[in-house]
This record gives C-alpha cells, sequence and structure tokens, in this order.
C-alpha cells in the first residue's frame, strides 16, 4: 500500500498490526450495506436475505479452517473473540474446574484476561515460560495441567515476533488429559494452512483485520462438544453464545476475506517469506549488533523482529516514519516512562536491549524495492540515533 503523505512517498510495513481492505472486500461490504437492510433475527423477506449473507460467510469461514459452519461463532474481533473463549470456558466449568494454563507472551487479550479472571473469578492461574527463541515447551504444559485445569491457552504464532508455537502438540497433550484447549490464531489464520481437523484445537480465535478484512469483526471457532457458556446476555443470537444483532456488513467482509487470503496463501505466503528473509540478512548486515527475535525459522512468514541496541523503539518509528516507512516496536509507554514489551523480556533479554524493539511485516503489496528502501533507511537512522546518544549533555 502507497499513500502520499505531505511530499512523503510511504511504505506500509506494519501488516502485524492491520491489513489494509481487499478492493473485493470492500465492494461486497458496499453491496450489503446498501442492499441487506434486514435484521437476521427477523422471519419476513429483508430478515432472511440478511441471514442468507450471514449464513454464507458462516460457511466460508468454516471451510477456510476446516470446521462445521455450526462451530463458528462470529464477534466483534479477536479481543472479544478471546476473552469469550477464556471467560465462558471457565464460566461453563465452575463449580468442577477452577485452573487456567497460559503462556508469559500471550496477546493482552489472552494474558490480561486471565489475570482478571485470576483476580475477580477465583481463577487459579499458571503462567509457562518460553524459551529465548518464544516457544514454549510442551511437556512444561503437560506438567501445568492438572486435575482443576479447565483450560489451556496457547496462541499459534506471537504477534510481536512472529514465533510459531506447537499447538498440535500442545493441543494432543490437552485431547488425552480431558482439558479444553484454545489458541488466539489471529495472526496465523489467512497466512498459514490453519485446519481444526489437523489441530486439536477446542477454541481459535480470528480477527477479519489481520488477513484484508474488515476492523470490528472476527470470529470464535467451537468445537461441537466444548461446554462454553454465553459471557453477555441479550437476545440469544449466535445460538445463544454471543447474543447482539449481527454486523452483517462486517461479516460478509470477514467470509470474502478469509476465503480470498485461502485462494492466494500458497503464492503469497512464500512470497512474503523470501521478503522477510531479506529484510532480516539486509538488517544483520548493515546494523551493527542487531538481535533477530522470535525463532530463526519457525516464525510467520511475514515478520521480521529485531532489537537494537543503543536506541529506543519509538525513536526509531518516528525516525522512519518520517522516511516515508511505517513499522512498529514491541514497547509501550508506561506512565511516561517507555517500558519493554513483556514479551521481549519473557525471552531474557536485557531490559535496555529490549526497549530499542522493532517489527517490520510486510504484505501483499510490499516489493522487493520497499524492502531493500527499508534497510537503508533503517541503517540511516540508526546511524543517527546512536550518534546522537553519545554526544555529551
Amino acid at each position: 500500500m502507497r499513500t502520499r503523505l505531505y511530499v512523503v512517498d510511504r511504505v506500509y510495513l506494519d501488516h502485524a498490526a492491520t491489513t489494509p481492505v481487499d478492493p473485493a472486500v470492500a465492494e461486497a461490504m458496499a453491496r450489503t450495506l446498501r442492499d441487506v437492510s434486514g435484521n437476521p433475527s427477523s422471519i419476513y423477506a429483508e430478515g432472511r436475505a440478511a441471514r442468507a449473507a450471514v449464513d454464507r460467510a458462516r460457511e466460508q469461514v468454516a471451510a477456510a479452517i476446516g470446521a462445521h459452519p455450526t462451530e463458528i461463532v462470529f464477534t466483534s474481533g479477536g479481543t472479544e473473540a478471546d476473552n469469550l473463549a477464556l471467560r465462558g470456558v471457565l464460566k461453563a466449568r465452575r463449580g468442577e474446574r477452577h485452573a487456567l494454563v497460559t503462556t508469559a507472551i500471550e496477546h493482552h487479550a489472552v494474558i490480561d484476561t486471565a489475570h482478571d479472571l485470576e483476580r475477580h473469578e477465583a481463577v487459579r492461574l499458571r503462567v509457562v515460560g518460553v524459551d529465548a527463541n518464544g516457544v514454549v515447551s510442551v511437556d512444561a504444559i503437560g506438567e501445568a495441567i492438572d486435575a482443576d485445569t479447565a483450560l489451556v491457552s496457547v496462541m499459534h504464532a506471537n504477534n510481536e515476533i512472529g514465533t510459531l508455537e506447537p499447538v498440535a502438540a500442545i493441543g494432543a497433550v490437552c485431547r488425552e488429559r480431558g482439558v479444553s484447549f484454545h489458541s488466539d490464531a489471529v495472526q496465523s489464520v489467512g497466512a498459514l494452512d490453519v485446519d481444526v481437523r489437523k489441530i486439536p484445537v477446542d477454541l481459535l480465535s480470528v480477527n477479519a483485520h489481520k488477513f484484508y478484512g474488515p476492523k470490528g469483526v472476527g470470529a470464535l471457532y467451537v468445537r461441537s462438544g466444548t461446554r462454553i457458556a454465553t459471557i453477555q446476555t441479550g437476545g440469544g443470537q449466535e445460538k445463544g453464545r454471543r447474543t447482539g444483532t449481527e454486523n452483517v456488513p462486517g461479516i460478509v467482509g470477514l467470509g470474502l476475506a478469509l476465503e480470498i487470503a485461502g485462494q492466494r496463501r500458497a503464492t503469497e505466503s512464500p512470497r512474503q517469506a523470501r521478503l522477510r528473509d531479506r529484510i532480516i540478512a539486509g538488517v544483520r548486515e548493515r546494523i551493527r549488533d542487531a538481535v533477530l527475535t522470535g525463532h530463526p525459522s519457525e516464525r510467520l512468514p511475514n515478520n521480521a523482529s529485531f532489537c537494537i541496541p543503543g536506541t529506543q523503539g519509538e525513536d526509531l518509528i518516528v525516525a522512519l516514519d518520517l522516511e516515508g516507512f511505517a513499522v512498529s516496536s514491541g514497547s509501550a509507554c508506561t506512565s511516561g516512562e517507555t517500558e519493554p514489551s513483556h514479551v521481549l523480556l519473557a525471552l531474557g533479554l536485557d531490559r535496555e536491549i529490549a526497549k530499542g524493539s522493532l517489527r517490520v511485516t510486510v504484505g501483499r503489496s510490499t516489493t522487493e524495492a520497499d524492502v531493500d528502501g527499508f534497510v537503508a533507511a533503517l541503517a540511516r537512522v540508526v546511524t543517527r540515533l546512536r550518534d546522537a546518544a553519545a554526544v555529551p549533555a
């Protein structure tokens, strides 16, 4: 995606944060907004037309991940899907099992929800660490499960460092132990072959705007027979699992976007992986002491993430923005002080080094020229920031 901002040509390299809406998806949503005006819960013609549009999208999502349409629950996005999975399962098992197992590198939608359940719902929480590449041990997950465990939640791919987790093996352990297994697959669905017939997962979160669909709509796969309670009361939509009138245009966009992603994946994901590797090689060659974060090979095809000593992540973002490149950092600003990401600290990185984090994620529009231009710009920016830091105050 290239747009004009002032007089600078822009290159967008933050596709892990969000992706531009596919033109075909935007057109389908516009047609739905214009032509499908009914409430899907109504039984007259306009309502039936809306219900048909929702049902078609449900079939598209189910087909993309190897599920049955009745196992798809539409939500407002990945965060709600994660919340519904964690809160819904723990609520359904209340009085029977009250323990939750997750990892130290989960998205905030999971880890913050887990801590909230621990504080306010008497849930016993076990957080399992990861190795230096961000990979959780299957054995460690197995050791954390006990007779009180209701749910294990391990993401499929990390949103910051791109590391892929051994979810199939973890799911097998959970199944042997009679424990429900949830995976946040927001970053991987659309980019990888995610098939619930091959991965023994009971709940799986999806988010449309990560694969060129609209923001504000997602889905939770709930395997048939999985016990889950609703976490909000209302009109009983989505078979009582997620009440509230469905976002019909958004759901249409989600279904079509995921279908398109599946059609393009075989060629697009390898192409993006080559661009990712080109970035990694270029940064390692031109940036002294740059540290690749995440697994060196078992990572998302579009994700290159680094820590660059002698810099601050926010400074890198601002300087690269002025150079015409949109990227992101794993660090966040808390109480006026820059603090490194919980993910990077979980890898065992030095706190000061972790503050210089940078995430670069390519997409469908990214070219080799974009990548080469980015690496050159990053080299200039890092030299400038390190020189400025070395000047005595």
